[in-house]
């Protein structure tokens, strides 16, 4: 079966879960709405294109590809990131839930996550260096030997980052939220009187 190519276009309130959506390329698409839960979308690329509203949780995404992907205001359960395709791989995240995600090894420099859920997410071994975390949920989110070179730590919450087993060098964070490093010593942090 022969490939789409699919430019320009957009989906909306479509349901992927039931029909599944043509392996190919798309190409500058909008998703608005949609549901891709449960969906094989493994070995399709997205280059420049925009998901609004829509649910990927837990969709098949075996090397798919996502150049240069937008996700406003999705709920992205349990997908793995990891599993992708690597080549050119770059994503916006915006007000999203990625709760149970896996990014292991990914590369993931400069990336912006806005306002999004990133609970017990895996960030094993990325290049998060230059990424930005505003207003983000990182509670039981996994670091280790991970890239947070001059990463952007100030506005979020519940991180648990330990600093011997990572790289921080230049990493950006607040008083309030410099606790994250230190809970490994176990040791108690008291207001000053």
């Amino acid at each position: 079966m022969e490939e789409q190519f699919v430019e320009e276009k957009t989906f909306e309130r479509k349901d992927f879960s039931q029909t599944g959506i043509e392996k190919g390329e798309y190409d500058l698409c909008v998703f608005i709405n949609c549901n891709f839960s449960n969906s094989d979308l493994s070995k399709i690329r997205f280059i420049d294109c925009e998901f609004y509203d829509c649910n990927l949780s837990t969709a098949n995404i075996f090397q798919s590809g996502f150049q240069n992907a937008l996700f406003k205001d999705c709920k992205m359960l349990g997908l793995q990131f990891d599993k992708c395709s690597g080549f050119a791989f770059s994503i916006q995240i915006d007000n999203c839930q990625l709760n149970h995600s896996s990014f292991y090894k990914r590369k993931l420099s400069k990336t912006v996550f806005k306002k999004s859920k990133l609970r017990e997410v895996d960030f094993t071994e990325c290049d998060l260096s230059a990424s930005i975390f505003d207003d983000c949920d990182l509670l039981h989110a996994t670091f280790n030997n991970t890239n947070l070179q001059n990463a952007d730590f100030r506005n979020s919450t519940n991180f648990i980052i330990d600093p011997e087993n990572n790289k921080i060098k230049g990493a950006k964070f607040t008083l309030e939220t410099v606790i994250g490093l230190l809970t490994k010593y176990n040791i108690k942090i008291e207001p000053s009187i």
